[in-house]
């Protein structure tokens, strides 16, 4: 081996080098990418010295070539979603999921699919759709977790129960071993000859391989060595799923795919509480549910009090309670195997929902456990690290009783969910790893010794990693440790596959991210009020479960616009969380705010808002990239945009009286071109047009009419709708006064500051959003209803004005009575005209991730519209899509997302209350698109 690279360049970079040379995927060890690897969705941090997503088999054979010319450690990753630091390790990591990720052959007559290592689990899902199959493990990370990945925990989901762990469903695996090379192995009478010295290991210690592994189904913690037994078929395939990675990288996965449920039946089971829940689990598996998960009153609390009572529909009463999938060959027959489990159960009570809309949102609910958990009921952060145990269901009752009481005599708590017909529970714990992470070891060594003493798991699915490998002595015996060891060292004897895990562990508390990061405390910004006014504890919302690189679009979600469009990490919500983690801790990322590769994360974020809504952590971006320009910025020059689009409602006064010339001016292509290069946008993009006359200069000829009796209305005209689009504001007015109400016109140059708060101007739009609050809080102490139509201007209001001024005494009443058009109109008795009408709506992002679309969408079906909704981003995001750099980047999530939809719905009006959203619809594709009110008006007239 090579110990020493030539001086004449740094190690690393001479290592990247060769490299490049030698592979056809993409290799970078800049200190963005390794600060943004650093972490997978654990506790750890481990920061690599080069990150490597190779496009191909030859290229992972190549890099382990040099990883092993070089000594370098190597850890495999796919979608980053490990829990347990399975995914993150020294030397090379090699990611998986960019290019690596395709679905090679689907055979329906064997039941059987061939797969990249990275193939993310729902893009197999739904290529086995048409044949009416399914892969039956399904985590809860299904839309961004590899197939890969899977096999390297053992990844097991709801559906475990029914069609098995995935070392169940594995046929065949090509693996790259640690001495470089490559096997096939699957089961049979030869299964061990592939590797030298395992016949005889697994021969010579029958007996620990009998009695200590595979006591129980989710038994997952170790290797599952119980596979390699003559009686189980020598099944080698089966054994290294759940070896994460330590004894081979997979190349190639051949998996066992079944039948899909015909019309499976959701169960729901109210209990006094998660415990008594649990107790009764016994009782209902010989039902043979296909699914039997646990939920805990206090998370959903924790959404009702975020999102209200209708984000958890359909539950009965309880504090805890038990959502059981049954089958049947029809709906009939579902329903009665639903009614026959509950007649056998000893719940308060109980409802049953067939497959639809209320059943997919109490799954989905389950699905977001992960994300839902990392905050406790009193708000605290929680962690995992013992997220993951399972004892056998028939001590799952007595084992959570006293796994509660251990918490409370560590003055712990946590929100507990799980897989409770397999006995395995889901928790995150309030750790306080900021101040005291000593607590961790503490708490886990007892409930490490809890859980074995019930016979059961340290971990149930989620493998051992870096939190749960240096205990596995408290489940196996040092025989079957060294068994573990050696079976490692036939595939890998000089430990460079994921080293630290499962064999030869490192300490549980060592390479903690939370307790190196320093504290930075709000300041003269954002308050961050919802994180105790500390940024530190605001970006560790981030917590890596990684929902932010699933495109959830069909399901109606909007996160994240740029990682959709370039599948590039550092554009994801998550990539941008580690690069501002990563500055916190000063190691990788060290030049604090200023820090080059901050920037380069943040510069493509939209700042649409969408992953305050989407992220189950309540991760909001576009507030941390705005306070991280304020704080760059601060007494500074600042980008050249950041005075013109920055500053657009005053320029928009200042020009709006010579709009014609302007105008005309804007036509004249070089002339065009030069304005836009003045303002740092790209010079592609169309000027906007300014209005012959400004609603401030037309309201002087619009007369209201006193209604006494109405809905007393105050209508505030924004500035983009002032001076660009004001027959909007004449529209409004007419539409208000159909619908009963007394509208009084609020005075101009009332401005939210959204742009000043998007380019982090934050003094600035102090000052403006001051301003509003004097104007518009006597309105709102009268009893008015404050009325906008921007929706963008309308979220700043309801969400960024409180947090900028949370001592104004005004601004949380304006929040509360500050509305959109629909939200208005349908709390009043009105009756408006039925529309037969087939229209496409663009949500403005930010209406759907403060206000939510339902109101608007319900409103419009209430009218008679055919409705369809084009989920996700238009990509213009106010000055995001204008600024020169971003362009390309803009037209991608438009062509993927409401360009795509006009073109395959020629037929269907569209409707786009935001103005960024109408100008990137007209501006790339010529189609005109209509706010709200106007399409309300013209059938009015």
């Amino acid at each position: 081996m090579t110990d020493i690279a030539p001086t004449i360049l740094d190690r690393v970079q001479h290592i990247a080098a060769r490299l490049t040379e030698l592979l056809d995927g993409d290799v970078d060890a800049s200190s963005l990418t390794r600060s943004m690897y650093s972490t997978d969705a654990s506790n750890y941090r481990v920061v690599p010295d080069i990150v490597v997503l190779p496009q191909n088999s030859d290229d992972v054979v190549a890099a382990l070539d040099i990883a092993r010319e070089y000594s370098l450690a190597m850890t495999a990753r796919g979608g980053g979603t490990s829990m347990a630091g399975n995914a993150i390790g020294p030397g090379l990591v090699l990611d998986f999921s960019k290019y690596m990720n395709k679905v090679l052959h689907i055979d329906p007559e064997n039941h059987t699919a061939t797969v990249q290592p990275g193939v993310v689990l729902s893009d197999l899902q739904q290529e086995l759709a048409p044949y009416g199959l399914r892969f039956g493990p399904d985590p809860s990370s299904a839309n961004r977790c590899t197939v890969a990945g899977m096999v390297g925990n053992n990844a097991c989901g709801p559906h475990g129960l029914s069609y098995g762990r995935t070392a169940d469903n594995v046929v065949t695996i090509k693996l790259l071993t640690g001495h470089g090379v490559v096997l096939e192995v699957g089961a049979g009478p030869n299964g061990l000859d592939a590797v030298p010295g395992l016949e005889d290991l697994v021969m010579g210690e029958l007996s620990v391989l009998r009695t200590e592994f595979g006591r129980f189904n989710r038994q997952i913690s170790g290797y599952s060595l119980e596979h390699l037994l003559p009686e189980n078929n020598r099944n080698l395939a089966a054994a290294l799923a759940g070896t994460e990675g330590t004894v081979g990288i997979i190349l190639e996965a051949t998996v066992r795919v079944v039948p899909r449920s015909a019309a499976p039946a959701l169960a729901v089971l109210g209990y006094a509480d998660m415990a008594t829940a649990a107790d009764d689990v016994v009782n209902l598996l010989p039902h043979k549910p296909l699914a039997l998960e646990g939920l805990d009153a206090a998370m959903v609390d924790v959404i009702r009090r975020t999102k209200g009572d209708s984000a958890t529909p359909g539950l009965p009463e309880g504090r805890g309670w038990l959502m059981i999938e049954v089958d049947g060959s029809d709906t009939e027959e579902a329903l009665r195997n639903a009614e026959a489990l509950i007649a056998d159960a000893s719940a308060l009570d109980a409802v049953v929902h067939s497959a639809g809309p209320q059943a997919i949102r109490l799954w989905q609910i389950r699905a977001d456990g992960a994300g839902l958990a990392s905050r406790t009921a009193d708000g605290e952060q929680a962690w995992p690290g013992w997220e993951d145990s399972a004892v056998p269901p028939e001590h799952l009752g007595a084992y959570l009783r006293e796994l509660t009481a251990l918490m409370q005599a560590h003055e712990l708590s946590g929100l507990a969910y799980g897989h409770f017909g397999d006995g395995c529970i889901h928790l995150r714990i309030d750790f306080p790893l900021g101040r005291a992470p000593e607590v961790l070891r503490r708490f886990v060594e007892a409930a490490a010794e809890l859980a074995t003493s019930y016979g059961g798991s340290l971990s149930g699915e989620h493998g051992d990693g870096r939190a749960r490998s240096e205990l596995l002595h408290t489940m196996y015996s040092h025989e079957a440790l060294n068994v573990m060891s050696r079976f490692k060292g036939l595939f890998d004897p000089d430990d460079l596959l994921n080293p630290g895990v499962v064999v030869r562990p490192k300490p549980l508390d060592a390479d903690l991210r939370r307790p190196g990061a320093a504290t930075m405390t709000a300041s003269d910004g954002f308050a961050f009020a919802h994180d105790d006014g500390n940024f530190t504890n605001a970006i560790h919302r981030c917590v890596g479960i990684g929902k932010c690189r699933a495109d959830t679009r069909e399901d109606g979600g909007f996160m994240c616009p740029s990682y959709i469009a370039t599948r590039d990490e550092k554009d994801s919500t998550r990539g941008r969380a580690r690069a501002l983690q990563e500055m916190l801790n000063g190691g990788v990322v060290s030049d604090g705010w200023a820090s080059p590769e901050v920037h380069e994360a943040l510069d493509l974020c939209l700042s649409c808002k969408a992953c305050a809504n989407d992220c189950p952590t309540g991760v909001d971006m576009a507030t941390y990239k705005s306070e991280t320009l304020h704080r760059t910025y601060q007494g500074r020059l600042r980008p050249r945009s950041h005075y013109t689009l920055g500053r657009l409602p005053q320029w928009l006064r200042l020009v709006g009286p010579f709009g014609r010339l302007v105008n005309a001016l804007g036509k004249i292509t070089p002339l065009r071109k030069a304005m836009l290069f003045a303002m740092g946008a790209d010079s592609r993009r169309a000027m906007p047009t300014l209005a012959a006359k400004s609603f401030r200069r037309l309201r002087k000829n619009v007369r209201t009419t006193a209604k006494p009796e109405g809905t007393k209305v105050v209508l505030w005209v924004d500035s983009f709708t002032d001076h660009l689009n004001p027959e909007i504001a004449l529209d409004a007015v007419t539409v208000l006064e159909a619908a009963g109400c007394e509208v009084t016109i609020a005075e101009p140059d009332i401005c939210c500051g959204l742009t000043l708060v998007s380019t982090g101007q934050l003094p600035a739009a102090k000052r403006e959003l001051t301003n509003t609050v004097e104007v518009l809080h006597p309105y709102v102490a009268a009893g008015y209803t404050v009325v906008g139509l921007e929706p963008s201007c309308i979220a700043t209001l309801r969400s960024d004005l409180v947090e900028l001024l949370p001592q104004e005494p005004g601004a949380r009443e304006i929040a509360k009575q500050v509305k959109t058009v629909a939200e208005l109109l349908a709390a009043l008795d009105w009756q408006p005209p039925q529309l037969d009408r087939k229209l496409l709506i663009q949500p403005h992002c930010h209406h759907y991730a403060i206000m939510g679309f339902e109101t608007d969408q319900k409103f419009l079906e209430n009218l008679g519209c055919d409705v369809e909704i084009s989920a996700g981003c238009c990509g213009l995001a106010g000055n995001f899509g204008m600024e020169r750099g971003h362009y390309e980047v803009s037209v991608k999530i438009a062509e993927d997302g409401i360009l795509d939809k006009i073109s395959q719905s020629p037929d269907r009006e569209v409707l786009a209350d935001g103005f960024s959203c109408r100008t990137q619809i007209t501006d790339l594709d010529g189609t005109s698109s209509k706010h709200l009110v106007q399409f309300i008006a013209e059938h009015l007239r």
